[in-house]
C-alpha cells in the first residue's frame, strides 16, 4: 500500500498519500450492510474536508475509529500550518 505502515502498526489501515498536491488519508469502514468503504480525510487550504462514503453511513470499528481520530489529528495540525 503506497505510503502504509507496516502491519500491526496502529495505523496500518490508513493510506496516506496526495492527490493535486493535498495530503489524503483513507480510512477503511463498512457500511449498514458490512461492505467495505472508506472515509476520506484532506486539508484545502486551512480547512480540513472530511468525505464519506456517497450515499452511505460510515460504521467503524474502535480500531478504525483510532485511525480516523489521528487522520483528523494529522489534518488539523497540516490545517493549522496553512493559515
Amino acid at each position: 500500500m503506497p505510503g502504509g505502515r507496516p502491519a500491526g502498526h496502529p495505523r496500518a489501515d490508513v493510506l496516506h498519500g496526495s492527490v493535486a498536491g493535498r495530503r489524503v488519508w483513507r480510512v477503511s469502514c463498512g457500511d449498514v450492510i458490512n461492505r467495505d468503504r472508506s472515509i476520506t480525510v484532506l486539508v484545502e487550504k486551512n480547512k480540513v474536508v472530511l468525505v464519506g462514503p456517497p450515499g452511505e453511513t460510515a460504521v467503524l470499528t474502535s480500531g478504525q475509529l483510532g485511525q480516523l481520530r489521528t487522520a483528523l489529528k494529522e489534518a488539523a495540525e497540516q490545517a493549522e500550518r496553512s493559515r
